[in-house]
């Protein structure tokens, strides 16, 4: 059974927000498994499907706290949001630095970046979570997207 989670109101981007809280996501469930989530939910436990499965997700995620923990460590890798700014791009640039991103969490490239820009000072991107950048600038780095 194919369930599709929908986001919550206040996380669907309006015309002043423009960094939503949640990414939707798609999950493909087996009968039994939907059915022991819709009993949980009907007897109260949950308050809806969505409520299940962040929890579900939550607890996952917290049992293996010390690998993530590690991981991060040995990668060097950002954890939560981080935003690259047309300075701190123009910044690496004039240093003559190409910039690695590693992100675990969401990756903002500004708007006002542009491709050329982003092509002259970033080397390579790796990102477990999001990416948010003009489909222009996507689009420039695409072979170094990972």
């Amino acid at each position: 059974m194919r369930m599709i989670m929908a986001q919550p109101a206040a996380a669907r981007p309006t015309k002043a927000a423009t960094t939503p809280e949640t990414e939707k996501i798609t999950i493909n469930l087996g009968f039994v498994d939907l059915g022991h989530i819709e009993l949980l939910v009907q007897e109260g436990f949950y308050s809806n499907r969505s409520d299940f499965i962040r929890t579900a997700i939550r607890n996952q995620i917290d049992r293996h706290a010390d690998v993530v923990r590690q991981a991060v460590s040995r990668k060097s890798v950002a954890l939560g949001l981080r935003l690259f700014s047309r300075a701190d791009l123009e910044t690496a640039r004039d240093a003559g630095q190409m910039l690695d991103i590693r992100v675990l969490g969401l990756a903002i490239i500004a708007a006002d970046v542009t491709p050329e820009l982003a092509l002259t000072s970033i080397g390579n991107i790796s990102i477990l979570g999001g990416l948010q950048a003009s489909d222009a600038v996507k689009t420039a780095l695409a072979d170094r997207i990972t």
